[in-house]
């Protein structure tokens, strides 16, 4: 099943035209998703988080500096991936709506793999809870989730006493537990990555293998191994812990999905010591999902397919971790919005580059097709990365969008977000009618990279924004360098 390098390279290397699926064995695909992860890693500049497995990855792919999702929640973001498609396209804007219901005849990401004639398998949190998508997979079944791991009524916590679960079966937001290092429902599901491994190996064809971590999603459930890795004094809390000055009340969300979990305090104004242990628990559970994800790849190696597998990492959307005095993700802000983005792809001659582009998690579908030599979809609404992997200083697209739903005072509205070089704008307008705008967000990166200050309403600034109106009203289409 092993490819020589030479005939990978040819899938991305400039003047080498792609070939067809007859003429060649094409390359394998392992496509890694975290769940909730921000770029807090090593290989992003973050010198205090442990994640040298990730790392490893980065200095053989290429790292996306600035990828953006579609909408900060899970489904929403996802179902963008798997159908290449936009949340206004998808219908999918919420975390009960399958995208199927717009888009019935939709050739997913795995699903367009799997007419290609590779095997199509996923495992652990690909599609949202029980949002599953059986076509996309073969043999056409729904993925295995593990969710059956996070169901028991009790969980044993190191060094302390067993913790009672609340009615709807969430416990504390973060915890220690006393799984070996290799445990719990992460270390079972690379266990079942791994045994897919293996069973892919002796096939005579490609695949398509989806591995879905759940870490670091809350809780922060991770076994004691990895919270002794850190020091929690020494994990910095985040130094704007205070709400954005000027930005509509409506644009972040006071008390999030953690407020769920039994302990949290109930104010949106967490006292330091228990932002300090989520922080410090949210960072345990990055370093528990690379350790997994490391044995994933370490057995790529050792079956002798990495010379011919494309292997893409990305998180399906950031968290804040006390940023605006915030937790999790609901909005269109930096830190919900951006989330890393890694490709691996054989033969690549860039290893370890990073690209400041502007990108957009609609772009993996393109991308993955073009590079495994696929044909794309008239219905995809991103852009192949492939150029950039040639090239990661070329120039790209102008803008990257993302949107966010929210409910005001019975009003429905949404947020539309326009993340350009230099700024973040945001038009609040009403779902159903665009030409009625609640409010509009104005962030200006190169003095305020965190987006502490809305100057919208500068008067100073008002050319800017009908520039930046009509740049957004163009949408992503307009986006696009030629």
């Amino acid at each position: 099943m092993k490819t020589p390098t030479l005939l990978i390279a040819a899938l991305i290397i400039p003047g080498i035209s792609p070939v067809a699926a007859e003429d060649l064995n094409r390359p394998n695909v392992l496509f890694l998703v975290s769940d909730d992860l921000r770029p807090d890693l090593g290989c992003y500049g973050n010198a205090v988080v442990k994640s040298p497995n990730i790392d490893a990855i980065a200095a053989q792919g290429l790292v996306f500096n600035r990828a953006y999702c579609q909408q900060a929640v899970c489904s929403p973001s996802r179902s963008s991936v798997m159908t290449g498609a936009r949340p206004d396209t998808t219908g999918v804007t919420n975390l009960t709506t399958h995208f199927r219901k717009a888009m019935p005849d939709v050739v997913t990401l795995p699903q367009l793999f799997k007419n290609h004639g590779y095997t199509c398998r996923a495992y652990g949190k690909i599609y949202h809870g029980d949002l599953q998508d059986p076509p996309s997979w073969s043999p056409e079944k729904e993925q295995s989730s593990l969710r059956g791991l996070f169901d028991s009524q009790t969980f044993t916590v190191a060094d302390e006493k067993p913790v009672k679960l609340t009615k709807t079966n969430r416990g504390p937001a973060f915890r220690k537990t006393d799984d070996p290092p290799n445990g719990g429902g992460e270390g079972k599901l690379a266990d079942e990555a791994i045994a897919a491994l293996k069973e892919l190996k002796d096939e005579s064809k490609p695949f398509f293998l989806a591995v879905g971590f759940h870490k670091p999603h809350l809780p922060f459930s991770v076994p004691k191994f990895y919270w002794d890795l850190y020091d929690r004094e020494e994990i910095p809390l985040a130094s704007n812990y205070f709400l954005p000055k000027d930005a509509p009340e409506f644009a972040l969300v006071d008390k999030p999905e953690m407020w769920n979990y039994s302990g949290v305090p109930d104010t949106a104004d967490l006292p330091e010591d228990y932002r300090r242990d989520l922080k410090h628990g949210y960072y345990a559970a990055i370093s528990y999902m690379d350790a997994q994800l490391g044995r994933v790849v370490d057995e790529l190696d050792a079956l002798g397919l990495r010379d011919n597998t494309i292997i893409i990492l990305w998180g399906d959307h950031g968290w804040k971790l006390g940023e605006h005095r915030r937790w999790a993700k609901h909005s269109n802000v930096e830190d919900d919005t951006r989330a890393p983005l890694i490709i691996d792809v054989p033969g690549m001659n860039d290893k370890g580059a990073k690209t400041d582009a502007l990108v957009e998690f609609v772009d993996i579908y393109p991308t993955l097709a073009d590079l495994a030599g696929l044909p794309l979809p008239e219905h995809l609404e991103g852009s192949s990365l492939k150029p950039l992997i040639e090239d990661p200083n070329r120039e790209w697209k102008d803008a990257a969008f993302s949107q966010y739903p929210r409910s005001h005072k019975g009003k429905k509205l949404t947020g539309y977000s326009m993340r350009t070089d230099r700024y973040r704008f945001t038009r609040w307008v009403h779902t159903k009618d665009h030409s009625k705008v609640e409010a509009i967000e104005l962030y200006d990166h190169e003095k305020d990279p965190q987006e502490n200050v809305n100057i919208a309403k500068n008067p100073e600034n008002k050319a800017l924004i009908e520039k930046l109106t009509k740049q957004a009203e163009a949408g992503w289409k307009g986006a696009m360098n030629p």
